[in-house]
């Protein structure tokens, strides 16, 4: 059984690197610090993998695994750095912010709770329930803001079209 769980895990990790160096470049805004975010969250996922009770929840636990080393590594830093797109090295990766960079710009100007619920709703297409066991926030609060920053998003995309 404990065999079956880590290869499940280990699978999930492989298939979703991608995926989870853009959630940590979406915080960090920065390659290395992406990458060695997301290599801690996998070790910590490894080494912590007795603490997943339901293997069906493991996206969610992992994503926590995964916001919370982002969030200690933006305390650390004390400052987030916001670095425009053509000051980015090349590298084996290529840019994961979306292509409208105004857009991304206005999520990542809104505050940090309501960014985190955007982004893991509409970047990594969590639902409600598996943000809420990420964030760790009831469900009508990650309702209530998600809805708060869709709504904050419109009003100034609609200034912008006006």
């Amino acid at each position: 059984m404990a065999q079956l769980k880590e290869r499940q895990l280990v699978t999930f990790l492989v298939e979703n690197q991608t995926r989870f160096y853009r959630l940590a470049y979406s915080y960090l805004k920065n390659r290395e610090e992406a990458l060695d975010a997301v290599q801690s969250a996998v070790c910590r996922a490894l080494e912590k993998q007795d603490s997943l009770q339901e293997p069906d929840a493991m996206r969610a636990w992992f994503y926590r695994i995964l916001i919370n080393i982002c969030t200690d590594v933006l305390r650390r830093r004390k400052l987030v750095t916001l670095i425009p797109p053509e000051a980015l090295d090349a590298g084996s990766y290529e840019d994961p912010l979306p292509s409208d960079g105004t857009l991304a710009e206005r999520v990542n100007a809104l505050p940090p709770e309501i960014q985190t619920i955007i982004k893991l709703r509409f970047y990594e297409e969590l639902s409600l329930k598996e943000i809420s066991m990420v964030t760790g926030c009831n469900l009508s609060t990650v309702k209530t803001r998600l809805y708060s920053g869709l709504k904050k998003l419109r009003i100034e995309l609609k200034g912008d079209l006006a």
